[in-house]
């Protein structure tokens, strides 16, 4: 342990960082304000092992790296280095006392958690900050507090749904379909919500965001409306005359995603639903409408991260190719459908099968399924871009992806945020989430909760009840 310094205030407290939340956001470096970050020697011997890697992950453990070398300019790291002017310290900690017996076995996590439990013994105010939830547990057995990386987080719970319930006289409805369209202004005195205790509070319409009106005296009588971006006004929605693909909305929130979907106005679609609740199936057959039958967009692209982001199809069977058809088999299954007499009926029968007519598309560059990484990098003008799985993508490569859309593109996400891989993320802090409580209430983006599984009876008992 080093020698006391001028942070050792009372009042200071000491974030010891793990290696995961530094690959998770280099940023976390400099995100505690005037109190001193601890990193573990073992931090930077495992931020070498990442440098390497040709991925966001490799991409954080060379910027922290790099700013540490910044650091060193100015004097010791193991002494600690002020970086902000108003106390704020980041210190290396080589963590040379002697451990626990339970976490006397070396390794990386057993130093880490070392480091703050030696300053907790010493008298310091330790604040161990990781993603590792195993870590967490162990440090809180130890009397260690503990905490995630909360900066990028959101209220799961409280997630933006895309749509309301309102009660509104008729005349509200009637005029939304008279008219094409009615002010906020008209409704203004029925968007309240009404909590349990009693107290009320007025309720917030977003830009793209849905309202469902429904008559205060005859309950047969609704209708649908969505704010236009960010005017004033809301508009009706209309269900297509036509399937889409052979797709019809077969519950208000489809109905409500199709209007998303197909709105080119709408650059940036979020869906959020459990499995069956035809997130993906909605968004290949507006993607497909659009690209192959309107010829609105030049391509139409779809993309699956593979966990981790960065890792390649290297470990499936296989070559490339078989790898990819591996990886992408629910997009296949989705377009197949579509595709097939059953999906498409007669609206788009031709004698080729269809996984005949999906060649064609692939061969044309009309159809491009690839792994998401290997996007990075690329500007993406003029396409239809779907994002399947967005669940477990990162706030930071969630940013990234948003961030390659070029000029005339139309970016979809969907997800399940019950149904996360990446160890490090959760319900909370996940990209897809981030992103939708982020971005309400911007004007080219809109956003929909499935809530109901459509898959089959069967599929959705399982949902509900499993």
């Amino acid at each position: 342990m080093s020698s006391n310094t001028p942070s050792d205030s009372i009042h200071t407290k000491h974030f010891v960082l793990d290696t995961n939340v530094l690959l998770h956001n280099s940023s976390a470096l400099f995100r505690f304000a005037d109190n001193e970050v601890v990193i573990p020697f073992t931090v930077l011997e495992e931020l070498d092992k990442f440098k390497k890697e040709n991925d966001d992950v490799g991409r954080n453990a060379r910027q922290v790296i790099r700013e540490l070398d910044r650091l060193r300019q100015k004097g010791q790291l193991a002494d600690g280095v002020e970086w902000n002017g108003h106390g704020g310290r980041i210190r290396v900690d080589f963590a040379d006392e002697e451990r626990p017996h339970m976490i006397r076995e070396e390794k990386p996590d057993n130093r880490i958690i070392g480091v703050a439990y030696n300053l907790k013994e010493n008298g310091k105010t330790a604040i161990l900050i990781t993603k590792d939830i195993n870590v967490r547990l162990k440090s809180n057995a130890l009397g260690i507090e503990t905490q995630d990386f909360e900066l990028q987080k959101v209220d799961s719970d409280k997630l933006y749904a895309g749509y309301l319930e309102v009660n509104v006289p008729d005349e509200a409805i009637d005029m939304l379909y008279q008219e094409k369209q009615i002010d906020i202004d008209n409704i203004k005195d029925h968007l309240i919500r009404t909590h349990e205790d009693g107290t009320t509070e007025p309720l917030e319409i977003f830009a793209n965001q849905f309202i469902k009106l429904q008559s205060q005296m005859d309950p047969s009588h609704s209708g649908i409306a969505r704010r236009l971006a960010d005017t004033d006004h809301l508009i009706p929605v209309q269900t297509p005359r036509k399937p889409i693909f052979g797709v019809m909305g077969r519950n208000i929130q489809q109905t409500m995603a199709m209007d998303l979907l197909l709105d080119d106005e709408v650059k940036l679609v979020t869906l959020l639903g459990q499995a069956g609740t035809g997130k993906t199936l909605l968004a290949i057959a507006a993607g497909m409408h659009k690209t192959f039958m309107e010829e609105r967009y030049d391509k139409f692209l779809v993309a699956r991260p593979i966990m981790p982001m960065g890792r390649d199809i290297g470990y499936l069977p296989g070559d490339k190719d078989e790898k990819l058809s591996v990886w992408m088999q629910p997009i296949f299954d989705n377009l197949t459908y579509l595709m097939s007499t059953r999906g498409v009926g007669t609206q788009h029968a031709e004698s080729k099968n269809p996984e005949q007519r999906i060649k064609q598309f692939m061969d044309s560059g009309q159809l491009v399924l690839e792994p998401l990484t290997y996007i990075r990098g690329r500007s993406i003008p003029h396409q239809f871009m779907i994002v399947d799985e967005a669940q477990n993508l990162t706030p930071h490569e969630v940013k990234t992806i948003v961030s390659r859309v070029g000029e005339g593109t139309k970016l979809i996400l969907t997800g399940d945020v019950a149904q996360i891989d990446n160890p490090y993320l959760d319900s909370s802090s996940n990209g897809l989430s981030y992103m939708i409580e982020r971005l309400k209430g911007q004007a080219l983006v809109g956003h929909m909760t499935l809530a109901k599984s459509e898959r089959s009876e069967l599929a959705s008992i399982a949902a509900d009840k499993l």
